[in-house]
């Protein structure tokens, strides 16, 4: 874990899981990465790799293509963090993912978080007033003031944001 020192900014960064298969029938909890969301997880992994200094936690749905999504992105860090499963994300709201962002260790600088939409675009408009299309893979940069109990009532940038290209 980082030592994120008190009334230092935090860092959030939401993933949209990859492309999920929809071509089995399987219940949505369960449902599988498509062959194209396993090329794209890797490449999330790599932008976050070369652009995101040090991860100290991963909260991912229960999803099983949002846990896939977070084992391939994970595998492209050099060190790879904590992962911690939370039921709370899984279709959920803006204000629910909110919630997840609240109940964070106030010593943990950067958190990424792998949800789903629409709570993931809604939470990037919340926090930061800015509208964006958070496609499969796409990721959300969010700089916030400390500590993370604070994360939606006051101001937060947002850095970055996009799908990173699919090779």
């Amino acid at each position: 874990m980082s030592s994120a020192r008190a009334g230092s900014d935090r860092t959030l960064v939401l993933l949209r899981h990859a492309k999920s298969d929809w071509s089995g029938g399987e219940a949505d909890l369960t449902r599988p990465l498509a062959k194209r969301g396993r090329r794209q997880a890797p490449e999330a992994g790599r932008w976050l790799s070369d652009n995101i200094a040090g991860i100290d936690l991963a909260v991912v749905s229960p999803a099983a293509r949002a846990r896939s999504t977070w084992e391939l992105v994970s595998a492209e860090l050099e060190a790879a963090p904590p992962m911690r499963i939370d039921d709370r994300v899984y279709a959920a709201s803006a204000p629910a993912l909110l919630a997840v962002t609240r109940d964070l260790p106030d010593d943990l600088g950067t958190v990424v978080l792998v949800g789903h939409n629409p709570g993931v675009e809604d939470l990037v408009a919340r926090l930061t007033g800015e509208r964006v299309q958070m496609l499969t893979s796409a990721v959300a940069v969010i700089v916030l003031p400390a500590p993370w109990v604070t994360a939606g009532d006051g101001p937060a940038t947002l850095s970055a944001c996009g799908r990173p290209p699919v090779a």
